[in-house]
C-alpha cells in the first residue's frame, strides 16, 4: 500500500483503506475515545482510536510531535470541521506504529508561537513545521518555479556562475575565503554575479538569467541578511527601455499572480532620481499616499525671521509637507515628538503651522502676514491642515522630511495597505560627494554607462551633473531591483574609476577579466536583478526577510542552529597559512 498525503483526502475517499504518516500535532482524550491530529507536509487529518482498539495503549502514549504511521479506513465525520480541507472525514485506525519519539519541545509548534526570534532560529527545523512559515516556504518554491518558467518563455538561458570568485569593490564588504593551495591569497563570495554576467554577454549569450545567491558582509537588517537571492538577468544589444519592459513584466505578472492586493498597472510610473529626492526625500518613495515635499524657500526670500534668513543666506532651503485635515489630530505633545524625530535625522528643528479660523503654530508670531498668505496660496492650504517645515542644508532637509512624511502617514493611517504601488527611479547621478572622505564616489553601479559616454567626463567641474543609465524598481517604499545599461567602452569605464581615485593600472589589474574581455568585441548590454526575498516579503506582508527564508542567520549575523561563524582547529589554520593575533591554545570548535 502506498502512503497517502493528508491533504489529498476528502469526502470522496470514504470507505478506502489508507496508509498515512506524519507528526502528532495534537492528541485529545474524550472520555476514552482518543482523537489525534496527524500533520504532514500537506495538512492535517483526524485519526480516531476507540478503547476496544488494539492500538489504544500506543495511542494513549503519544505526545506532541511523535512521528507515527497509521493504516485505517476513511469514514465520514459526524461532527465536521469545514475550516480545513479534510474536515469532513476522519481515519478509523487499524494499525499504529511509533516511528520516532520527541523530547520536550523548546517551544510549541503553533502559528502564534511565544518565544524569542533567536530561539526560533536555533531550532529552525522545528520552526518550519509551523503552518505560517511552511506556507511561506511553499510560496517561495511556487514563485521560483513561476519565474524560471517565465524567463524560459522570454527566451533567457539559465547559466550558473561561480560562488568562489575574486574580491571586487562593489559597494559592500566581501566575504573572503582563504586559499590552502595559494597561501596568503583569498577567494571572495560574490556580492552579485556582476562581472560574470557581463562576460557571458561578451561570450555571445543574448539573454542570461539565474537564481543567484549574493553575499555581503554587512550588518543584518529587516530586509537584508548576509546571504540573499536575486533573479539576476542580462541582455545584449538593448537599451534602457528594453530592460525596463522586462522588469515591468516580471514584477507585474508575479505580484498579480501571487498577491491579492491591487498592483499598479504597466507601464510603471518613472521618476528621475533628483525629482524623487525633491518630492519624497528618498530614492525609494512610498507612493501609496499623497504628501509630497514642497519647496517654500521663495516664500521667505525677504523674511525678517532670523532662522530662515540665515538658512537662505547660507544657500540652504526651506521645505514643507502638508498633512491634510490633520491639525486637530496633533497635540503639542505629538508635535514635540515629531520635532525630536526630525532632530534624530540631523535636522536642526521642526516648525509647524495649524490652519484654522485662527492660524497658530511655532513660528506664526515671527513671520509676516504676507508670508502666511503666500504660504496658504502656494501650498493650497485649507482649514485644519497641518504644515510641517524644516530648513537647512538640502540633503538633510530632504532626508528628514522624507522620513517625517512616512511617520506622519503611518500615524494618520493614510497608507493604502491593499496596494502594491510600483515605480521606476532612473537617471541616477553617476557620482556623489563623499563628505566623510572628501572625495567623489560612485552613486550606484560603477559599471554603468553615463549619459553621453566617455565625453560625459570632459567637464570635471560638474561631476554631480553627470547622469547614468541606472535605475531601481521600487514598491511601497522598498527597493526591489537595481539595474543599468553597462559601460562597454574601456576608456569611459577607466575614466569613471579614475574620478573616484583609481588610476588606470589599478583598475585594469582589479578588473583584469573585464578589461581583457572587452578588447575582443563587447556588445552593448544591460540588465537588472529583482530581489526574490523582498518580493516574497511584500506578497506575504512579512516585515522581516527571515520569515521567507528557510535557514537565515540571526539579527546578529550568527547561525545559531549550525553554530557559525565558528573557530578553526590549529591544524586548519596552519594549512591555510593564516596567523591571528589571538591565543592559539584555543584550537577547538567550541
Amino acid at each position: 500500500m502506498n502512503k497517502i498525503y493528508n491533504g489529498t483526502l476528502n469526502i470522496k475517499n470514504v470507505g478506502e483503506t489508507v496508509l498515512l504518516a506524519g507528526w502528532v500535532a495534537k492528541k485529545r482524550d474524550l472520555g476514552g475515545l482518543i482523537f489525534i491530529d496527524l500533520r504532514d507536509d500537506t495538512g492535517i487529518v483526524q485519526l480516531v482510536v476507540n478503547p476496544e482498539n488494539k492500538n489504544y495503549e500506543i495511542a494513549d502514549s503519544l505526545k506532541s510531535e511523535y512521528v507515527i504511521s497509521v493504516t485505517g479506513k476513511v469514514v465520514e465525520r459526524t461532527s465536521k470541521n469545514l475550516n480545513i480541507p479534510t474536515g469532513e472525514i476522519e481515519i478509523e485506525v487499524d494499525e499504529l506504529t511509533i516511528l520516532n519519539t520527541c523530547e520536550e519541545l523548546p517551544f510549541p509548534i503553533v502559528d502564534e508561537v511565544n518565544t524569542s526570534d533567536d530561539n526560533r532560529l536555533k531550532y529552525r527545523y522545528l520552526d518550519i513545521r509551523r503552518n505560517k512559515l511552511r506556507d511561506n516556504l511553499n510560496l517561495r518554491s511556487e514563485v521560483l518555479h513561476f519565474l524560471r518558467n517565465k524567463m524560459y518563455d522570454l527566451g533567457f538561458t539559465e547559466v550558473e556562475t561561480p560562488i568562489l570568485t575574486a574580491s571586487s569593490p562593489e559597494g559592500a564588504r566581501d566575504f573572503v575565503v582563504p586559499s590552502r593551495l595559494f597561501p596568503g591569497k583569498f577567494y571572495a563570495l560574490p556580492q552579485a554575479p556582476q562581472i560574470y554576467k557581463e562576460l557571458l554577454m561578451v561570450g555571445g549569450f543574448n539573454k542570461y538569467f539565474q537564481i543567484a545567491p549574493c553575499f555581503r558582509d554587512e550588518d543584518p537588517r529587516a530586509d537584508r541578511t548576509l546571504e540573499f537571492y536575486q533573479l539576476d538577468l542580462e541582455m545584449s544589444f538593448v537599451e534602457e527601455d528594453d530592460v525596463l519592459a522586462i522588469g515591468e513584466e516580471i514584477f507585474y505578472d508575479t505580484f498579480s499572480k501571487f498577491s491579492n492586493k491591487k498592483v499598479s498597472p504597466r507601464p510603471f510610473r518613472r521618476i528621475a532620481y533628483n525629482d524623487a529626492i525633491d518630492m519624497y526625500g528618498s530614492d525609494k518613495p512610498d507612493l501609496r499616499f499623497d504628501m509630497t515635499i514642497k519647496d517654500i524657500t521663495d516664500v521667505f526670500k525677504d523674511t525678517e525671521f532670523s532662522v530662515f534668513k540665515n538658512v537662505i543666506d547660507a544657500n540652504g532651503i526651506i521645505n514643507a509637507i502638508v498633512a491634510k485635515n490633520a491639525a486637530d489630530k496633533y497635540s503639542r505633545k505629538n508635535l514635540d515628538e515629531l520635532t525630536e524625530f526630525a532632530k534624530s535625522k540631523k535636522a536642526s528643528g521642526l516648525a509647524y503651522i495649524k490652519i484654522d479660523d485662527e492660524i497658530t503654530g511655532s513660528i506664526v508670531k515671527v513671520i509676516s502676514e504676507k508670508e502666511i498668505n503666500d504660504l496658504k496660496d502656494k501650498l493650497e492650504l485649507e482649514k485644519n491642515d497641518l504644515v510641517l517645515i524644516i530648513s537647512g542644508e538640502r540633503k538633510i532637509v530632504k532626508n528628514a522630511l522624507g522620513q517625517l512624511r512616512l511617520k506622519v502617514a503611518d500615524y494618520l493611517d493614510i497608507i493604502d495597505k491593499d496596494r502594491l504601488e510600483l515605480c521606476i527611479i532612473n537617471d541616477f547621478p553617476m557620482f556623489e560627494w563623499d563628505e566623510q572622505n572628501e572625495k567623489w564616489d560612485f552613486c550606484h553601479n560603477p559599471f554603468s554607462l553615463p549619459h553621453g559616454g566617455v565625453h560625459a567626463y570632459d567637464d570635471t567641474e560638474n561631476l554631480d551633473k553627470i547622469l547614468a543609465y541606472q535605475f531601481d524598481f521600487v514598491c511601497n517604499g522598498n527597493e526591489m531591483a537595481s539595474g543599468a545599461i553597462r559601460n562597454h567602452d574601456l576608456n569611459s569605464l577607466a575614466k569613471g574609476f579614475e574620478i573616484v581615485g583609481y588610476n588606470r593600472d589599478e583598475v585594469e589589474n582589479r578588473f583584469k577579466s573585464i578589461f581583457t574581455a572587452f578588447k575582443y568585441g563587447c556588445p552593448p548590454h544591460g540588465g537588472m536583478a529583482p530581489g526574490l526575498d523582498r518580493i516574497l516579503m511584500l506578497i506575504k506582508d512579512e516585515p522581516n526577510l527571515r520569515e521567507v527564508q528557510a535557514f537565515p542567520p540571526s539579527a546578529s549575523g550568527q547561525d545559531l542552529m549550525m553554530g557559525s561563524p565558528s573557530t578553526l582547529t590549529t591544524q586548519q589554520i596552519r594549512e591555510l597559512g593564516i596567523k591571528f593575533d589571538i591565543d592559539e591554545k584555543s584550537d577547538t570548535n567550541e
